[in-house]
């Protein structure tokens, strides 16, 4: 009923009912497509900023997708009503808003377009959804097959809900020269300086055929009549639809193909759906989208999706977490650093993580987003709340609100940087600051950023939280201006390291001994301030409370301060221990490890808004997945790579039906959450927020590359140091990796006590592949005891 198909590049789900929110989604640098299932959906593309061409059907303000989606009859969505105009019987595909039950059901999301195979009422549709690579446009074709030996007389009904638009100016019709059917509005304006500003607007919503429109309504009201969307009046008894327009009426492309269809005769109607600014727009659409070859226009998005495929593909004896690996990882990764979730200002911290993970898709993104992002920082070091992607972008909603992490992503994202690419001559590039014409390197860029960091501390020498730091809605430890961070802390020492490492290798020792120092410095800080029993504490509040320890009624453990005192290697054996046997005891749940628990059942007015969250949603202790990534960094770093993997391994959900229905979500993302509060909300908890907007993806990607298949680049080369789950007894690797392809065949050998690598048959006495030529290829074969771990290699 749920499984992967096509080599794992398309997933397949058998029921409409099963996970009725699941959902994939589709996008380009300009717009971005999340459908249901069912065929409810959520779009938005940029005009420049962030807006919506199809709305629910009351006034609201423009907003990204939100987590847990709720989903309605009205909802907007893109449907297809099928009539037999003998009998008048009638079904809806997918699925809603009928919901009446299929013969078949096949929701198939591949990795370039969206598709479903429905069958009722003797006949079959095979509705197919596409992008382009560089237009807004929904590309829209449905197949409607005839499985029977008699001739048939059928309607395609293709409803696509417009909303409600503007409370100022609304309405639509069709037009018979364009074959389409135009929704205007006037976006809503008080000053007359918004008249000009507005004055670019796609203020039209147009749905366009290439088969000949034979009836139509365009207002919403008429098309539902008295029977509402699962028996509307317009096509009751068999009507035909009014060709009415909509006069300051809820608008609708409302479209109406009469078909005769002879035995298993198939038809195909190709539409197309999207914002214009005017009617000449919908022409130019039309000509290059239905009047021109559609198999080319296929292969355009195609190609563009598959320039995200990544560097990595797998076999392993997980063959779901190969094909998520291989085909749906890179593709999530390559989604959020090429179209910067759709956002003129996109956090730092998040800008810095996505950019991380473009090193193993696209690298040259990734050094275009380094220096965009250091063009901003302040000449004191300091890295603004947002980095503005245009001239005329501005610091909106959270940017606007003063958190105190950002900085801490430089030395993270330059480290992924320089280890795939080697390129050190980043280091050198000359920019000015935003505050100072003065052009300094990106080396003393980011030494400033850490010196910054390391001068911003209280007189215990900890650093403040201001209002959030990794956590957003953490706003009320500090925004006093006293209270202060452990997780910052040890994200603080944990970039001194990376940086006094990079330092170290560009021949800068004097900085590197002093960035480590000072890395040790706030090791102690840690230790002497937060640690409290068998864990770390949160932070310490404006009042002077320590918070996130055993005598907290609620969030009495955080995961992340736990994560990152692992990773800045904070810690002694006997604390990892008790850090280990905590988080097994009250953060691990069936579905990922809990970002802290008990989750918070009122507001803290001395943590902040995160504590006003539903419990067991988003930042309130959730299974977030940002911070599971987090976990599992952590736990590749003190050598504890079946944890690891099991954590990694449950942030995707499984292809049983059991582990579906429970999550609501397929493995062809990674969700941003899935409910926690396991003890206190059993019922919800594992379900996903549906949202496919995390930084979680990066580091996934990341570490099943470093980490996982120890496939890490370096100054040197390619540095050999697996970490796989050890009942994995063998797998398989293709890395590409700076211009040459490595073939990595891994085995599980009772002979041996240490690893063993060769390289095209060759031995190697050190566990990395040095002076690599482009174009190569390297047949590598690592050679693994029957243990886990391993750090040293044994000669042959």
């Amino acid at each position: 009923m749920a499984q992967y198909i096509e080599q794992g590049k398309r997933f397949q789900l058998n029921s409409p009912s099963l996970a009725p929110n699941s959902a994939a989604y589709l996008w380009n640098r300009k717009m971005m497509l999340h459908m249901n299932c069912r065929g409810y959906a959520v779009s938005q593309y940029m005009d420049p900023e962030p807006r919506k061409y199809a709305h629910v059907p009351t006034l609201a303000a423009v907003s990204f997708m939100q987590p847990e989606q709720p989903y309605f009859a009205h909802h907007p969505g893109r449907f297809f009503y099928i009539r037999d105009n003998q009998s008048g019987e009638m079904f809806s595909a997918p699925y809603a808003p009928m919901n009446r039950e299929l013969d078949l059901f096949s929701f198939e999301p591949g990795t370039s377009d969206i598709r479903w195979k429905v069958q009722c009422l003797g006949l079959e549709l095979i509705i197919s959804l596409g992008l382009s690579d560089t237009d807004v446009v929904e590309r829209w074709s449905v197949d409607l097959i005839n499985l029977g030996e008699s001739e048939r007389d059928i309607s395609l009904i293709p409803y696509f809900p417009v909303g409600y638009s503007s409370w100022m100016n609304m309405g639509g019709s069709f037009d018979p020269e364009l074959n389409a059917i135009l929704c205007t509005c006037i976006t809503p304006y008080q000053k007359v300086d918004d008249y000009f500003k507005n004055a670019h607007l796609k203020d039209m919503t147009y749905l366009c055929a290439d088969r000949k429109v034979d009836f139509f309504e365009v207002s919403q009201p008429v098309f539902e009549g008295e029977g509402g969307l699962h028996a509307p009046s317009s096509l009751a008894n068999r009507a035909n639809l009014g060709c009415g327009d909509a006069i300051y009426e809820m608008p609708t492309c409302c479209m109406q193909f009469c078909i005769k269809l002879q035995a298993y005769e198939s038809q195909n109607t190709q539409l197309i759906f999207g914002p214009a600014k005017d009617a000449a727009e919908v022409a130019r659409m039309r000509k290059r989208y239905l009047l021109s070859d559609t198999q080319q226009r296929n292969l355009e998005y195609k190609q563009y999706v598959e320039r995200g495929k990544g560097c990595l593909e797998i076999e392993s004896p997980d063959s779901d977490f190969d094909s998520f690996v291989n085909h749906w990882l890179p593709r999530q990764v390559y989604y959020h650093g090429d179209s910067n979730r759709l956002s003129t200002d996109p956090q730092t911290r998040n800008y810095l993580q996505d950019a991380m993970g473009m090193a193993y898709v696209d690298d040259g993104l990734t050094k275009t987003a380094i220096l965009t992002a250091l063009a901003q920082q302040k000449d004191d070091g300091e890295m603004p709340d947002g980095i503005l992607l245009s001239a005329e972008a501005e610091l909106k909603y959270i940017n606007q609100v003063p958190h105190t992490d950002h900085s801490v992503w430089l030395c993270i994202i330059m480290t992924s940087y320089l280890n795939e690419t080697g390129d050190s001559s980043l280091l050198e590039h000359q920019l000015k600051w935003s505050n100072n014409d003065v052009s300094d390197s990106v080396f003393e860029h980011i030494s400033r950023a850490m010196n910054y960091l390391i001068g911003a501390v209280d007189e215990r020498g900890l650093p403040y939280i201001a209002q959030g730091d990794w956590c957003d809605p953490m706003n009320m430890v500090g925004y006093q201006g006293k209270g202060v961070s452990a997780w910052l802390t040890e994200a603080i020492s944990y970039a001194l390291q990376l940086w006094a490492d990079i330092c170290e290798q560009h021949q800068r020792d004097d900085l590197a001994v002093y960035y480590q120092e000072q890395a040790g410095i706030f090791n102690q800080r840690l230790n002497q301030h937060f640690w409290h029993n068998n864990w770390f504490g949160r932070g310490i509040t404006d009042a002077g409370t320590l918070f996130g320890i055993d005598s907290d009624p609620e969030g009495k453990i955080f995961l992340n301060a736990q994560s990152w005192a692992l990773l800045c290697k904070a810690t002694n054996t006997e604390q990892q221990q008790q850090i280990l046997a905590a988080i097994d005891e009250r953060l691990e749940t069936p579905y990922g490890v809990m970002m802290f628990a008990p989750a918070f059942t009122a507001m803290r007015d001395d943590i902040g808004r995160v504590t006003q969250k539903w419990p067991g949603s988003a930042e309130n202790g959730s299974v977030y997945n940002h911070a599971a990534a987090f976990y599992a960094a952590s736990l590749f770093a003190i050598d504890e790579p079946d944890r690891a993997f099991s954590t990694l391994r449950r942030m995707l959900s499984s292809c049983n039906e059991t582990d579906i229905k429970r999550r609501d979500q397929l493995p062809v993302y990674i969700p941003n959450y899935y409910r926690g509060a396991y003890y206190q909300h059993p019922r919800t908890a594992g379900r996903s927020s549906n949202l496919f907007n995390t930084g979680s993806g990066a580091w996934f990607y990341q570490l099943t590359i470093e980490k996982m298949f120890g496939l890490q680049g370096c100054k040197d080369g390619l540095l050999i140091k697996p970490q796989l789950p050890s009942h994995w007894s063998q797998a398989k690797a293709k890395r590409e990796f700076r211009g040459a392809e490595f073939s990595v065949t891994y085995q599980r050998s009772a002979d041996i006590n240490a690893m063993q690598v060769f390289v095209n048959d060759e031995h190697l006495d050190m566990p990395c592949i040095q002076n690599i030529e482009r174009g190569m290829r390297y047949k590598v074969l690592v050679k693994l005891p029957l243990s886990s771990l391993v750090t040293e290699t044994q000669d042959g």
